[in-house]
């Protein structure tokens, strides 16, 4: 038998020794994961959750009873004070002001759309979802409406909608949902309107406060009851407490997390700290 030198044999179990390991197979790359987002509990809440759902029809069963029991009392008033002026109510014909986005129609599906698709808030975008016309209606919104225009009241709809660029959109969407709309549209207050043309709703309020005592408002934003709420977190719950009796009574608010004014006022709150950590600022612990 023939023998490698030693020298030989010696590399040859240094190269077996060097022999390249075996390679498990890569492993999968993970699933596509969706990119986090501060809207999309809310928006979820609003579109599939029974408690959402068991909360609006609360309150337009109570806006119903409301209503009602506003008729049998002649002196009954919504209008806040400041906006009245002192001006008697007595023999004004009867009527509810109501917002629109989110209180009687629902724009959840332009919400998760945003969502979808990466896109921020843009007028541009909010405008074109208007004019398609496809909000719905609330769970429960027809039933109020419809029942207070069959004991007489008008339902005016006050809303920050653009005057100029959304009116006609609103109001066939409002029409073809079966809200009691007039012929006109006369009952459809957008903002911008040239009827009460500044920018906060108290003056769209006011004039419909000319001929009419105000039974209820409806709003899921706190300036569809009261101006002066762009402010900060502290202000804005001592103007709530201002009016503590009215809540339930003359006032009913729609839950909406998904926006509004809570979040400027959030920010507002804590305008020194850190932007990513301004939020966090305001929570309360205890």
């Amino acid at each position: 038998m023939r023998h490698l030198p030693v020298s030989l044999a010696l590399a040859a179990l240094m190269l077996a020794g060097c022999a390249a390991p075996v390679r498990e197979p890569a492993p999968p790359p993970p699933a596509p994961v969706a990119a986090a987002h501060d809207n999309l509990n809310a928006t979820l809440w609003m579109q599939t959750a029974a408690e959402y759902h068991a909360a609006v029809l609360g309150a337009f069963n109570l806006a119903i009873a409301q209503t009602d029991r506003a008729l049998l009392d002649p002196g009954w008033d919504a209008l806040p004070p400041v906006e009245r002026a002192g001006a008697a109510v007595d023999g004004l014909k009867p009527a509810v002001i109501v917002d629109a986005d989110e209180t009687m129609i629902d724009n959840s599906p332009f919400q998760a759309r945003g969502i979808r698709d990466g896109e921020p808030y843009s007028l541009a975008r909010w405008e074109g979802w208007v004019n398609e016309r496809r909000a719905r209606a609330l769970p429960g919104a027809l039933a109020f409406a419809n029942h207070a225009a069959s004991r007489g009241v008008t339902v005016f709809f006050v809303t920050n909608r653009g005057h100029a660029n959304e009116r006609a959109a609103t109001v066939d969407n409002l029409r073809a949902l079966g809200f009691p709309i007039a012929a006109d549209g006369s009952n459809v207050l957008l903002k911008g309107d040239p009827r009460a043309p500044e920018g906060e709703k108290a003056t769209r309020r006011q004039w419909v406060g000319r001929e009419h005592r105000v039974l209820l408002m409806l709003g899921d934003n706190l300036g569809d009851f009261l101006d002066g709420i762009a402010t900060d977190v502290a202000t804005r719950h001592g103007l709530v407490e201002s009016y503590r009796s009215w809540w339930g009574q003359r006032w009913i608010m729609l839950p909406n997390p998904s926006y509004g004014s809570w979040e400027s006022a959030v920010r507002r709150g804590c305008a020194d700290a850190a932007a990513a950590d301004c939020p966090r600022a305001s929570l309360r612990h205890d």
